[in-house]
């Protein structure tokens, strides 16, 4: 009896799961035809609006900072996969605070193409390879509208939902893309209005992405929205920051447009290895280098402490076995973050897997261990620190020590200090690290010296003189700059730079 009963159950499972699969598919018949996806083998839209550099807020708790977006044109072919983006980044009269280039002193051109497994940009002439950003440029061709519903056509986990939002009722179609699961919300009218997923951030981990499709036009008997406006999340459970917006002026329906050809240098790039390259500035203090983003690593009598963990728990784990091989056996005891933007903060994570003390400013204390110290679930891109919970849960992640204007590191043979940078737009609660006995400076996104044989700057960025008037107002005794990005410099170098503006002013007086 036992076993009919559950064999009667498992056949009506089978049914409702069947009905339910129709169910999609008649839904997603009914959008393809409203909107003319069949007749939909290519598209290429054009307009303006503006774009937010994400993780480069001036403050953890604001907006992304707002750039003018002065042209904007995308060429999409569905059936070769492949996709080209060619927007102008303006400063306009937005404020200028925040990371991301900010304040653009020239508009920027911005050309991102994917053709398959193959991801690459262009500036001027030059093909710069992207392997890395392949996989997620692709998710981006099937969020849009048309390429929604055709991706859903190849699912084979379709499932339709219906819910309350905002006091009616609402469809989803709902279905998986490989680690992705993607939500496609649908209007009265038959229309995709808003298509959701989820990516991997080494500082959100899961992060939210959204776009919303509104104010539709017909385009020779296709349906295509001309506002496209993205949000990407602050964590779990929101909606998130403003990303970029599209003002559509023109779509073109399957328009003549030459084939996207893969370059040979990128056809023959591969993803780059996390490499480190250490530099001895002084008994006991090394530059660890090697990518984009460099590393300090400074000895004390029984513990270490480093200088910035930037980019992903790759970079950090590299660097941290790089540490235990200039120095065996003395543990990590502090992680300095010098600000909050992600590519400086997405390391972080792991050094608190290693027992070390994450030191920042104040500001940030809240967004950390809100956000980039949560030990909860990454399903996208598991790190330690998500993968060995509960032993991480969030009452045994090591404490953060916060900085107000002054903090200091120490032992009997060596003293670290961290200043608060004052008048700065970059970033608020940015820090540079200062070793007076061997007058180091560390500073990260300030002042990068020139590269052997490379012209220094002809006028200094606002950000170089904050740094100078800081360097006056602390006394500091200066002789080597050390950037997290790029090569180490003389303080004589620098104040060559400063002084130019000093010289230009005097300049517009005459």
């Amino acid at each position: 009896m036992a076993k009919r009963v559950c064999l009667l159950l498992a056949a009506l499972l089978t049914v409702a799961a069947t009905l339910d699969a129709q169910d999609a598919k008649t839904a997603l018949r009914t959008v393809s035809t409203a909107m003319g996806e069949d007749n939909v083998r290519s598209i290429q839209y054009s307009g303006k609006g503006w774009i937010r550099p994400v993780g480069q807020s001036f403050n953890p708790n604001d907006d992304w900072p707002n750039l003018d977006m002065t042209a904007y044109t995308r060429t999409i072919d569905y059936n070769a996969k492949t996709s080209l983006e060619n927007l102008t980044r303006s400063q306009g009269r937005n404020a200028r605070r925040g990371g991301g280039g900010i304040p653009l002193t020239a508009d920027q051109q911005q050309i991102s193409a994917v053709n398959g497994n193959y991801a690459w940009n262009v500036q001027g002439n030059t093909v710069a390879p992207a392997p890395q950003a392949a996989e997620q440029r692709q998710l981006e061709i099937w969020l849009t509208p048309h390429g929604f519903l055709k991706a859903a056509a190849q699912a084979k986990d379709l499932k339709m939902t219906t819910v309350m939002l905002d006091g009616a009722k609402t469809k989803f179609l709902s279905f998986t893309m490989g680690k992705y699961r993607l939500n496609g919300q649908i209007t009265p009218e038959n229309l995709i209005e808003r298509v959701q997923t989820w990516i991997p951030n080494p500082v959100l981990g899961d992060m939210m992405l959204e776009i919303r499709y509104t104010d539709y036009k017909d385009f020779g008997g296709v349906k295509f929205p001309t506002v496209l406006h993205s949000h990407q999340g602050i964590g779990r459970g929101t909606l998130g920051h403003n990303f970029m917006q599209v003002d559509v002026a023109n779509a073109q329906i399957n328009p003549n447009v030459a084939a996207l050809t893969v370059p040979d240098a990128v056809r023959q790039a591969t993803v780059p290895s996390v490499r480190t390259e250490s530099q001895k500035l002084a008994n006991g203090v090394w530059l660890i280098a090697g990518g984009s983003h460099n590393s300090v690593a400074i000895e004390f009598r029984d513990f270490m402490t480093v200088i910035e963990a930037p980019q992903n728990e790759a970079r950090s784990l590299a660097v941290i076995a790089e540490i235990e091989k200039l120095v065996p056996n003395k543990p990590i005891r502090y992680v300095v973050n010098t600000h909050h933007h992600f590519d400086h903060s997405g390391g972080l994570r792991t050094y608190t897997v290693q027992g070390a003390t994450l030191v920042t400013h104040q500001v940030n204390r809240e967004f950390y261990e809100k956000y980039l110290l949560d030990p909860g679930p990454r399903t996208l891109e598991p790190d330690l620190l998500s993968s060995l919970n509960p032993w991480f849960a969030q009452n045994r992640v090591p404490p953060v020590e916060t900085v107000n204007e002054k903090y200091v590191i120490s032992d009997d043979a060596r003293t670290l200090d961290l200043f608060l940078v004052q008048g700065l737009n970059h970033s608020a609660g940015m820090l540079v690290a200062y070793l007076p006995a061997e007058k180091i400076l560390i500073n990260a996104d300030l002042y990068s010296p020139p590269a052997a044989g490379a012209q220094p700057p002809s006028m200094p960025t606002e950000s170089m003189t904050a740094l100078y008037r800081n360097i006056q107002r602390l006394k500091l005794d200066v002789a080597q700059h050390v950037p997290i990005h790029g090569v180490v410099g003389t303080h004589a170098d620098f104040l060559k730079v400063v002084a130019q503006s000093g010289n230009q002013e005097r300049r517009r007086v005459d």
